[in-house]
């Protein structure tokens, strides 16, 4: 079984985006499933994607996100006292934006196999702690 992270936007294709990208990411979760994978994401996520639904008042929006990483299946890693110092070293390398490290580190802390991201930039980089990174596209499940 791997452990498998997914991304912020990830989810957002999963959920919202019915052409091409919703598409991967709905047929990568179900493969993930059928292999029993873990699939992981972390807090950071769960507040990113509620942002626009609360900002625009649409509660039941918000809503369907809350189900949709509180299912059987998903689970959510916290930015906790390991995570934090992975954070600090990842921070290091300044091109990485603080809630890519964030996302980053709580992936590196759980030990994650598989870090997916649409973010071509993030797929170049090394972090200690998982072992790939993967753009969507370049994504292989």
């Amino acid at each position: 079984m791997s452990r498998i992270f997914f991304d912020t936007n990830l989810f957002i294709y999963l959920l919202e985006d019915m052409g091409e990208r919703g598409k991967r990411v709905a047929a990568m979760v179900d493969r993930i499933s059928a292999r029993h994978d873990h699939l992981l994401t972390s807090t950071m996520t769960l507040a990113e994607v509620l942002v626009k639904p609360l900002a625009a008042g649409d509660l039941a929006w918000a809503d369907n996100y809350e189900k949709l990483l509180n299912t059987p299946g998903v689970s959510l890693l916290p930015f906790d006292r390991g995570a934090a110092r992975s954070y600090a070293e990842i921070r290091q390398d300044k091109t990485i934006t603080p809630p890519d490290a964030i996302q980053l580190a709580c992936a590196a802390n759980a030990g994650c196999d598989l870090f997916i991201t649409n973010d071509e930039r993030l797929s170049k980089k090394i972090v200690p702690g998982i072992h790939f990174i993967s753009s969507l596209n370049r994504a292989f499940i």
